[in-house]
């Protein structure tokens, strides 16, 4: 938690999702490296200007998506992006580099100066779309130690979306959680079952359970999916945090462009919800 405190002040941060058009070498690539940038400056002036609290940055048009093994040109071209986007604003930012290309994120963080990271496949392992994915904290935590990234977060999914957990199915949420802290994780983010799909209340009161039941410090709980203007309320005490991304897009669909409208209208609900 203390980490997760020294970047994100407020209290019930937001975080906006900005997905980044596909990158050169991937088959939907239609826009140049400077292209592509003007466009993820643009949405992270919409998202300054009202009232967002950070901002994560993701490869999600690169799909179909290589498991761990993203090329150097990946790399390269998020890191230019990360740091053109941090040179604009001083809200935090963060990376994730599917599929689980965690230490490519780490590093782009590391040279682009990104306060935090999203980790997928850090504990125990499951079957994703991209095939099996093995678990990576102890590779992880130690390769962020050898680059002197201590001070950039390390938020990790469990049972993350759009996989298959039946290799863990005797392994229950909160067993996970526990372990992603045990294994030196900075927050848990708990999803819906695939992108835009809110996450199970029970999930979170599983892992809210768990964490007050460690023997390690409270970690932020993060929701990472299906958060809305609708919804925001009924899951409002169950996360310290929450990470919005399709439903900041034009009629809720994440291919499309940040709406300032909904982000906007968002932001006026959480500022309600701060002052009751």
């Amino acid at each position: 938690m203390e980490l997760f405190k020294k970047i994100f002040k407020k209290q019930k941060s937001v975080i906006g999702m900005i997905h980044v058009h596909a990158l050169p070498g991937t088959p939907k690539n239609s826009k140049s490296i400077s292209e592509i940038i003007k466009i993820a400056l643009a949405e992270v002036e919409i998202y300054q200007n009202n009232g967002i609290d950070g901002i994560l940055l993701e490869n999600m048009h690169d799909v179909p998506y290589l498991n761990r093994n993203v090329g150097p040109e990946i790399t390269a071209a998020m890191a230019v992006i990360a740091l053109r986007v941090k040179q604009i604003t001083n809200l935090p930012c963060g990376i994730q580099i599917l599929a689980g290309a965690n230490r490519e994120a780490v590093a782009v963080a590391k040279a682009a100066n990104l306060d935090f990271i999203r980790a997928e496949g850090f504990v125990f392992s499951h079957i994703a779309d991209e095939g099996f994915m093995d678990g990576c904290a102890g590779d992880l935590i130690r390769y962020r130690k050898k680059i002197g990234a201590e001070n950039i977060a390390i938020f990790t999914d469990i049972k993350k979306k759009h996989s298959s957990h039946a290799i863990t199915s005797d392994v229950d949420l909160a067993e996970m959680a526990i372990a992603a802290e045990f294994s030196l994780s900075d927050g848990i983010i708990v999803t819906g079952r695939s992108t835009s799909l809110p996450a199970s209340v029970g999930d979170l009161k599983q892992v809210t359970s768990a964490m007050h039941r460690s023997y390690f410090s409270h970690l932020p709980i993060i929701i990472g999916s299906g958060i809305t203007d609708e919804n925001i309320e009924k899951y409002w005490e169950l996360a310290d945090c929450f990470i919005v991304g399709s439903y900041f897009k034009k009629d809720g669909f994440w291919e499309n462009a940040v709406s300032e409208k909904r982000v906007k209208q968002f932001a006026e609900s959480i500022q309600r919800l701060r002052e009751k």
